[in-house]
């Protein structure tokens, strides 16, 4: 099978699944290694960008999708008049962030940066599917422990942790959380 064929039965896989797809899954369906697949993606990746395709290639974690490319979403968005999508509170961005870059933390962790109660914006955000359980911390009482998912890299574009902004100098250093 040459590489343009190969390429499109990845990109149709993508296009399908709709949600991200583990590599190693893409790599085990067209019996590939898993460094053949990332050749395939990253040549997938350019040949998207080269020909500003109305579809591009997003990695998240171990994840990959395909997605519509930003400049174009303006003309999506007027065909399919999409229900406006909530946005997240002030409260829940605070939650949001200080478990982002401290994860995995416990709620009196949050609360000692935030400096008010957490329970709310910590549900909500599990609801939405930004933040997961990770373990219980080895103290008294076991806590729970939270961090961000895949969905969160979705929701913000960012394909890693890495590609946060990075941190001002404030609370959550002056606390050591």
């Amino acid at each position: 099978m040459d590489a343009q064929t190969t390429r499109g039965i990845v990109e149709a896989i993508l296009y399908v699944a709709g949600e991200p797809v583990p590599l190693e899954d893409l790599a085990h369906a067209l019996d590939m290694t898993r460094s053949e697949m990332e050749e395939v993606l990253s040549d997938l990746r350019d040949t998207c960008e080269l020909e500003k395709r109305g579809l591009r290639l997003n990695r998240y974690g171990d994840g990959v999708q395909l997605s519509i490319r930003a400049e174009y979403a303006p003309y999506v968005e007027r065909l399919l008049q999409p229900v406006q999508q909530q946005s997240l509170s002030q409260a829940a961005m605070e939650t949001l962030s200080v478990i982002a870059y401290r994860q995995p933390v416990t709620k009196a962790d949050i609360e000692k940066v935030r400096g008010v109660k957490c329970d709310y914006s910590v549900q909500s955000l599990l609801n939405k599917g930004l933040i997961q359980e990770q373990g219980r911390r080895e103290t008294l009482g076991r806590p729970i422990l939270y961090g961000t998912t895949d969905a969160f890299l979705r929701h913000f574009g960012i394909e890693s942790l890495d590609q946060l902004p990075p941190q001002e100098e404030g609370p959550l250093e002056e606390l050591g959380v």
